[in-house]
C-alpha cells in the first residue's frame, strides 16, 4: 500500500468492484426504514457539466450516509431524453436523433460512474425507450377517460425557431420561448390539452402541505396558479342603433364595488366577437390594425405596465349593469384573451394600465373610491350620482377607501373583499346580472408539438367517428425510425405512419402526428423507478407505496413551475385514480445554487466552461466531489476556484497520509489504553464532536460546514501525534480516529474511504455497509472551557474554568482576572455568555 494518495488507481478499482457486486442495487424491504432520494434526471446533452457535479454530488451524499444510518434508500438515475435539443443536434451532425441521445446517454453514464454515484442502474429508465413511453400514452388514454384531456382551436404561443407551440408556462418573462430565446408570436391553432385547471384550486391549497419545500418555490407556484376572488359580472349588448340586445358579455373583477367608475369597455383583440361588432363599418380599419399588431407580440409583451397601450373604438356600447349607463367598447392590446373571459370593465380611477388607456384617448376618469385621508372625500362622502368625470391624480388608487359616487353604495367602507364587494356582488346575484366568482390565472396545460422527437400521442382522426383513443391492446404508437429530420421531415410528412383505420368503425383514418411535450414523461418518472421493468402495469401498488413519495427530491429553481407543478398534477390524478394513495410527489426539495465562474454562470458561448472530465484527470473525482460540497452551501451559487481544488486534494493526502501510518502503527494490536491525559482527552472529545456536527449538519444539507469540521478533526488528530510520542499515545484511541474519519468520509470521497477502510486499516467488507459512527454527547461535552472576559466591549482577560461551573462562580473568576480594569468603577451589568465569554459593562 502507497503511502501517497493516488486517486487514479484507487478509483476505477472500486468502480468495478462495486458494479461487480451490485453494492447499491435495492429491494423492497419492511425491516428497515425507507429513504427515497431523488436528484431531477438529466437530458443527454453530451459531456457532464459542473452543475451536474454539484447536483449530484449533494443527493450522493445524502443517499450513501443514510444507507449507513441503516435506511433501504432508493437513488435511482435515468434520461429525460425526448425533445427538440435532440433534433436540432442531430440535424447539424448529420445523425438520426435516437443516435445522438443514446450516444451521449453512454457518454453522461460513463461520467457518472467516474463520479463515484451510487446509483441503482438496475432501475434506469430512458424516456424515448418504448418500454417507457408506452406507460406514457397510457397514460394519456387514462386522463382522457376521465375527462381531463381536451382538443380545441385556440390562440396558442408559437416559436417560429422551433417550429412549434410552447404551453404558456415555457414563455419567458420577456416574450421568448424557454429554450432557444427567440420571440415567440401567437397563432391560432387546434391543439391538444390537459386540463390541469381541474386541479387548480388543490395544486393552491396542498402547497401549504409542504412545509419541507422552499417558500420562493411555492410562491411562484401559487402566484402562477393565481386565484383571485371575485365577482362575474353581465354586460348587456348594445346594437349598432345603441339598443339592447339579448347578447351578453362576462367579465370578471376582484372589485365590483368600483362598478359605477366603469367609463369604458375592453375586448381582447382575440375575442370572437371584435370581427363581428366592426365588420362592414367605419370601425373596421382602426380595429383590425390593432388586432393585427397585437398578434405579432407575445401575451408577456403585451402585459407589461410600462408599455404604451394601443385600442380601437369599435362603434357599438354596453349597459352597466349598477347604474344603466351605456359604455362604450374598445379593443385593447394589453387585455388577453386567456386571462379571465378576454373582456374587462374598465375603471380607469381604480387599475393603472386603465387609467393610462384613458389619459391616452381621453375618456372620463370619475373617482369612485377614495382613501378615508383624501380632502375630497368632504366633499363627495354623500355624492350618489356622479358628478365629478374626471380625477386631477397623476396614477390610478386601488386601496381600500369610501365608496363615492356609487349610488346606494355611498359612504360605504370598501377594497377587496370587503363589505363593499360583498354588498354589490350580492345587489348583482339578486337581479340576475352578476354572482360571485373564483378565478384563476392558471391555464390548460398544451401538450401538443409538432416535432418528431417525442411520445406519439395515441389518438385517431376518424371522418366517420370523429376522434378515437388508441385502444391499450394497441400500445405503443411506435416512433419510427424512418423519419429524415435533416431535410425537415416530421411525422405528418409519413403516410407510413399516420395511415391506419379506425378502431372503431374499422374505416380509413389518420394517426394523430403531433407529439407530447417532454414534460409529459417528466412528470411520472419518479414513480416508474419504483417498479422500473414492469412491463405489465405501470407499477406495482405494493411497490410505489413502500417507496413514495420522494423524501428527498434535488434540482434548480428553474424547475419551480413547468416540471414540479405539471408533477403535482400528475400524481394527483394517478390518486384519484388509485394508483397511489398520496397526493404529492415530493415531501422536500431542495433547489442548489448555480456554479460559477468570474461571476458567470458557466457557459461554451461565454468561454468559462471547466469540464469536469478534465478536473477528474487531474485531481480524482473523490476531489472534486469534495470541493464542489466545499465552496458554498448547496443552495448557494458556487464560485469556480482551481487553486480550491487543488487545495481539496491537499487535504485529502493530509487525510490519507494520517490513516496510513495509524494503520501501519496499529497493525500489530492497540495495546493498552493511555491513562487518559489532557492530549488525549481533547482528541477524544473532539472526535465525538465532529461526529455530532457532521450529522446534524447533512441532515440540515449544510454540507460545506460538515467538511469544515473533518478538517479540524485532521487537524487534531495530527496535533495530538505532535504532542505525544510514539510510545506514549493511545493507539486504541488513534485507531479510532481514524476509522471515525474514514466512515464520516466515505458519503463524500467514497472511493479514498473505500480503500483506506479495507486495505490501509484491513477490514471486511464494503465501508458503505458499515454502521455510521455513534455519537456520544457525554464524551463530546468539555471538561474545562475557555473564555474571554470583555469590559465595555473591549477584551481584558481570559479564564479557564469548568464546564459545568455555575454562573456566580464563573462571574467572581472573571472579576478577579480583571480587576485592574475594575478599580475605581461602578459595574453597571455583567453577563455570561455560557462557554464563550463574560462581559462586563462599567462607568
Amino acid at each position: 500500500m502507497s503511502r501517497r494518495y493516488d486517486p487514479h488507481a484507487i478509483e476505477p478499482k472500486w468502480q468495478d468492484a462495486w458494479e461487480r457486486d451490485s453494492l447499491y442495487s435495492v429491494t423492497e424491504d419492511a425491516t428497515k426504514p425507507t429513504y427515497y432520494l431523488l436528484e431531477m434526471f438529466p437530458y443527454p446533452s453530451g459531456d457532464i457539466h459542473m452543475g451536474h457535479v454539484r447536483n449530484y454530488t449533494i443527493g450522493d451524499v445524502v443517499a450513501r450516509h443514510l444507507t449507513m444510518r441503516g435506511h433501504q434508500v432508493l437513488h435511482p438515475i435515468g434520461w429525460d431524453a425526448f425533445g427538440l435539443p435532440a433534433e436540432n443536434a442531430a440535424i447539424k451532425s448529420n445523425t438520426h436523433p435516437a443516435e445522438w441521445t443514446y450516444a451521449n446517454i453512454e457518454t453522461q453514464k460513463a461520467s457518472f460512474k467516474r463520479m463515484g454515484f451510487s446509483y441503482d442502474w438496475d432501475r434506469t429508465v430512458v424516456t424515448c425507450d418504448e418500454g417507457y413511453y408506452r406507460w406514457g400514452q397510457w397514460i394519456f388514454l387514462k386522463f382522457w377517460e376521465r375527462g381531463l384531456v381536451e382538443r380545441k382551436s385556440s390562440p396558442v404561443n408559437w416559436c417560429p425557431s422551433c417550429k412549434t407551440v410552447l404551453a404558456n408556462e415555457q414563455v419567458l418573462g420577456d416574450g421568448v420561448c424557454w429554450r432557444c430565446k427567440s420571440a415567440v408570436e401567437k397563432r391560432e391553432l387546434e391543439q391538444w390539452y390537459f386540463k390541469i385547471t381541474e386541479y387548480a384550486d388543490e395544486l393552491l391549497n396542498d402547497l401549504e402541505t409542504l412545509p419541507g419545500w422552499p417558500e420562493r418555490v411555492k410562491a411562484m407556484q401559487a402566484n402562477w396558479i393565481g386565484r383571485s376572488e371575485g365577482a362575474e359580472v353581465d354586460f348587456t349588448l348594445c346594437d349598432a342603433d345603441g339598443e339592447p340586445t339579448d347578447t351578453t358579455i362576462t367579465v370578471f373583477t376582484t372589485r365590483p364595488d368600483t362598478l359605477f367608475g366603469c367609463t369604458f369597455f375592453l375586448l381582447a383583440p382575440e375575442h370572437p366577437l371584435v370581427g363581428e361588432l366592426v365588420y362592414g363599418t367605419e370601425y373596421a380599419a382602426p380595429v383590425l390594425k390593432v388586432v393585427e399588431a397585437a398578434a405579432k407580440e407575445t401575451a408577456v409583451e403585451r402585459a407589461m405596465g410600462e408599455r404604451e397601450k394601443r385600442g380601437a373604438f369599435t362603434g357599438r356600447y354596453v349597459v352597466n349593469p349598477v347604474n344603466g349607463e351605456k359604455v362604450p367598447v374598445w379593443v385593447a392590446d394589453y387585455v388577453l384573451m386567456e386571462y379571465g373571459t378576454g373582456a374587462v370593465m374598465a375603471v380607469p380611477c381604480g387599475d393603472q394600465r386603465d387609467f393610462e388607456f384613458a389619459r391616452t384617448y381621453g375618456l372620463p376618469i370619475p373617482p369612485v373610491v377614495l382613501p378615508e385621508d383624501d380632502p375630497a372625500l368632504e366633499t363627495l362622502r354623500e355624492v350618489r350620482d356622479r358628478q365629478f368625470d374626471n380625477v386631477t391624480w397623476e396614477c390610478a388608487y386601488d386601496g381600500p377607501g369610501i365608496m363615492v359616487q356609487s349610488g346606494a353604495f355611498t359612504g360605504m367602507p370598501t377594497g377587496k373583499g370587503g363589505a363593499g364587494v360583498q354588498a354589490v356582488t350580492r345587489w348583482l346575484e339578486d337581479r340576475g346580472t352578476g354572482r360571485f366568482s373564483i378565478n384563476f390565472r392558471l391555464r390548460d396545460w398544451l401538450i401538443s408539438r409538432q416535432r418528431y422527437w417525442g411520445n406519439p400521442i395515441p389518438a385517431v382522426h376518424c371522418p366517420a367517428c370523429g376522434l378515437v383513443p388508441v385502444p391499450e391492446t394497441e400500445l405503443p404508437v411506435r416512433l419510427p425510425r424512418s423519419v429524415d429530420i435533416t431535410k425537415g421531415e416530421t411525422l405528418a410528412d409519413h403516410p407510413e405512419f399516420y395511415t391506419t383505420t379506425c378502431p372503431s368503425c374499422s374505416g380509413p383514418a389518420r394517426r394523430e402526428t403531433d407529439t407530447m411535450d417532454t414534460f409529459t414523461c417528466s412528470s411520472w418518472y419518479y414513480l416508474r423507478y419504483c417498479d422500473a421493468r414492469n412491463d405489465e402495469a405501470i407499477w406495482e401498488f405494493e411497490k410505489a407505496a413502500y417507496w413514495m413519495p420522494v423524501d428527498q427530491y434535488i434540482g434548480g429553481i428553474e424547475h419551480a413551475i413547468l416540471h414540479l407543478l405539471y408533477s403535482r398534477f400528475f400524481t394527483k390524478v394517478f390518486r384519484d385514480m388509485g394508483l397511489v394513495t398520496f397526493g404529492e410527489p415530493f415531501t422536500n426539495l431542495l433547489t442548489q445554487g448555480m456554479v460559477k465562474k468570474d461571476g458567470e454562470v458557466m457557459s461554451k458561448s461565454k468561454g468559462n466552461v471547466v469540464a469536469p472530465e478534465d478536473m477528474i484527470a487531474e485531481f480524482g473525482a473523490d476531489a472534486l466531489r469534495a470541493y464542489v460540497l466545499f465552496m458554498a452551501p448547496p443552495d448557494k451559487d458556487l464560485e469556480w476556484s482551481y487553486d480550491g481544488l487543488e487545495g481539496m486534494f491537499r487535504w485529502l493526502g493530509r487525510v490519507w497520509r494520517l490513516v496510513a501510518e495509524v494503520g501501519k502503527e496499529t497493525a500489530g494490536g492497540c495495546g493498552i489504553a493511555a491513562s487518559g491525559d489532557p492530549a488525549t482527552k481533547n482528541l477524544r472529545r473532539e472526535t465525538h464532536r465532529v461526529i455530532g456536527k457532521v450529522s446534524d449538519d447533512i441532515g440540515r444539507f449544510q454540507l460545506n460546514t460538515s467538511i469544515a469540521a473533518m478538517m479540524e478533526l485532521t487537524n487534531a488528530a495530527y496535533d495530538y501525534r505532535k504532542a505525544v510520542r510514539d510510545g506514549a499515545r493511545d493507539l486504541a484511541l488513534t485507531r479510532e480516529v481514524a476509522e471515525t474519519l474514514t466512515l464520516l468520509l466515505a458519503p463524500y470521497v467514497p472511493h479514498m474511504a473505500e480503500e483506506l477502510w479495507s486495505e490501509v486499516l484491513g477490514h471486511q467488507g464494503s465501508v458503505h455497509r458499515q454502521a455510521w459512527p455513534a455519537y456520544d454527547a457525554s464524551a463530546a461535552a468539555a471538561e474545562e472551557v475557555e473564555m474571554a472576559v470583555q469590559v465595555n466591549g473591549k477584551v481584558r482577560g481570559r479564564i479557564t474554568v469548568a464546564a459545568d461551573l455555575a454562573e456566580e462562580a464563573i462571574m467572581a473568576a472573571a472579576f478577579t482576572a480583571v480587576a485592574s480594569h475594575l478599580e475605581g468603577k461602578e459595574v453597571v451589568k455583567a453577563v455570561v455568555v455560557a462557554g464563550k465569554l463574560v462581559s462586563v459593562v462599567v462607568k
